[in-house]
């Protein structure tokens, strides 16, 4: 009985912990969706402006999270060993990143050039706001949650 409980509780534990740890993690797919809410509340999209505009926005957004994958993990784990790199492997890092931002910045006018054919100037702009007020009420609500 004594060696049982020795191997239950730990796998008990571990159990636990794994759990607690995925509660703390974030829903992307809520978080997704509440985006997706915010920006067609905010922008009052007409029902043929929204069928144009979300395939433009979800491939856009798309190539922003693979931008940042890159970034992240690729570029990411090279910075971390930047004391090992040779200066020619460091000219080639600083290349890829320089690559890499302008790769961004024409994905983004791209974007907008895009959505602007799609809905007004006006509307552009509201979108690009509501994306960074979507950002600042995420983090007001998390703040809120974790004080």
């Amino acid at each position: 009985m004594n060696r049982y409980f020795k191997i239950l509780v730990p796998i008990f534990l571990f159990t636990f912990c794994t759990e607690l740890q995925a509660q703390k993690r974030p829903n992307w797919e809520k978080i997704k969706a509440l985006k997706v809410a915010f920006i067609t509340e905010r922008l009052e999209l007409s029902p043929k402006e929204a069928q144009v505009f979300w395939p433009i926005y979800n491939d856009y957004e798309s190539k922003k999270e693979g931008y940042y994958k890159t970034e992240r993990f690729d570029i990411g784990e090279d910075i971390k060993k930047l004391d090992e790199l040779t200066d020619a492997e460091a000219n080639d890092l600083l290349m890829r990143i320089k690559k890499l931002e302008q790769e961004k910045r024409l994905a983004q006018r791209d974007f907008i050039e895009k959505v602007s054919k799609t809905i007004s100037a006006k509307k552009t702009i509201l979108l690009m706001r509501s994306e960074e007020d979507f950002k600042r009420h995420l983090i007001k609500q998390y703040r809120q949650r974790n004080n």
